[in-house]
């Protein structure tokens, strides 16, 4: 039986975002899908329990998007199937990537995808604009560790005004076009462009986005807590050795200093690297 979980955001000028879960894609980790009028993203993460062997890093692929069925066609001609993603696929992808990466904890090394797909669009309203929001809402209903959640929201001046999500249209008209990533406390990311203006204005079109983006993030902090997903997965991907990390530090970092020379050239570089790799390799054979 479903169980359907909503919330909405209602922005300034009266529209409304709906998130909700529990309806659809049901055996991801976290499925969302976020609506602004006739515009619908459906958004899922799948983790992975157990790191790869090896893997000191944070694998995670982030995917959007656009069906050709959102906008009420099928590809035709000789190719009859999805073509490979686009520019502004891929470089909304990556905007919704540098947001989301920096959160995952440090130790956290499972294989992580990312997939928000454009279900329906309207031609008013930018859907690249909820992609952000859709990722970090998949991750706050699902039981991946995440230091989020984050939102992402398009704000542009038009006619002295600043407007939040502006519609296509509207955009035409405006001077100021800036994307802006974010959580509760912090700007993540920001990426736009514009006329020239002054920092002031800049700034007040950053606060603008927070404001709205503090809003969008206190929503997805309730959808969690009403999907009882506050509580995270536990993992163990890293061994850390304290006393391996502090003799590290005592004969790495304090030793690294006097053997750099002042102004390091191509040639001097690697003879004083050497020294230090052959001092501490002696030092490391005389303890075991």
């Amino acid at each position: 039986m479903l169980n359907p979980i909503n919330k909405t955001i209602e922005l300034a000028d009266g529209r409304t975002i709906t998130i909700e879960t529990g309806k659809l894609a049901k055996q991801a980790d976290g499925a969302v899908t976020v609506r602004m009028g006739n515009t619908v993203l459906l958004a899922t993460v799948c983790a992975a329990k157990d790191a790869n062997p090896g893997v000191d890093f944070m694998p995670l692929q982030v995917e959007y998007k656009e069906k050709f069925s959102a906008f009420g066609r099928f590809p035709g001609g000789f190719t009859k199937r999805e073509g490979k993603a686009s520019d502004y696929e891929i470089l909304t992808s990556r905007l919704v990537d540098r947001a989301l990466r920096p959160l995952f904890p440090d130790n956290y090394h499972a294989e992580v995808y990312v997939n928000v797909i454009l279900f329906s669009a309207d031609g008013e309203d930018m859907p690249d604009a909820l992609a952000g929001l859709a990722a970090s809402a998949a991750l706050a209903v699902s039981d991946i560790p995440f230091n989020g959640p984050i939102s992402e929201c398009r704000v542009a001046r038009i006619d002295g005004k600043y407007v939040v999500n502006p519609t296509f249209s509207e955009l035409e008209k405006a001077d100021i076009d800036i994307m802006v990533g974010a959580t509760l406390d912090n700007i993540m990311m920001v990426e736009g462009e514009m006329d020239e203006v002054q920092e002031s204005e800049m700034l007040e079109a950053i606060k603008v986005a927070h404001e709205a983006i503090k809003v969008q993030c206190q929503a997805q902090l309730e959808l969690s807590e009403a999907c009882g997903k506050l509580v995270k997965r536990e993992y163990c991907h890293e061994v850390n050795d304290d006393e391996l990390r502090k003799d590290v530090h005592e004969n790495v970092m304090q030793r690294h200093t006097p053997l750099q020379p002042p102004a390091p050239t191509n040639i001097s570089v690697p003879k004083h690297s050497k020294q230090l790799s052959k001092s501490i390799k002696l030092s490391f054979q005389k303890k075991n």
